[in-house]
């Protein structure tokens, strides 16, 4: 099962986002969710909501199927800040000029899935590669 979270035009910057973001690839689930409690950084909150999202997004899949589901099992397969739009303010500066101010948002997505679907997609793209020689 794979279950994915996007928040969109999340008022943090693409690059600090990444830095927590990067802490919690590949992890499991719930000790994504404990790293991210405790982290001292900014982002660090809206990247633990997209989670806990993503893993509410996978019980409503299971239950929809009809399969059994456990929260231990999932783990993050994928996660990635873009670039959101930028809101361009000015400041105003000494003798009649303006500074601009860039307010950068972005984009994160987190995708859940099982240890047995991680398998399952692994073998189908190493038949892909080897089937054309």
């Amino acid at each position: 099962m794979e279950a994915k979270a996007i928040a969109r035009h999340v008022r943090v910057t693409p690059m600090k986002a990444r830095r927590v973001v990067n802490l919690i690839r590949g992890k499991q689930a719930n000790e994504a969710l404990a790293i991210l409690k405790f982290a001292p950084q900014a982002a660090s909150e809206p990247v633990f909501k997209v989670v806990q999202s993503a893993m509410a997004n996978a019980r409503v899949l299971a239950d929809r199927d009809g399969v059994a589901f456990d929260e231990d099992d999932l783990f993050i397969s994928e996660a990635f800040v873009d670039q959101g739009p930028t809101m361009k303010r000015f400041q105003p500066r000494a003798q009649g000029r303006a500074y601009r101010i860039l307010k950068r948002t972005s984009h994160i997505t987190v995708v859940l899935a099982t240890p047995e679907e991680e398998a399952a997609l692994a073998g189908a793209s190493a038949n892909k590669k080897g089937g054309n020689r």
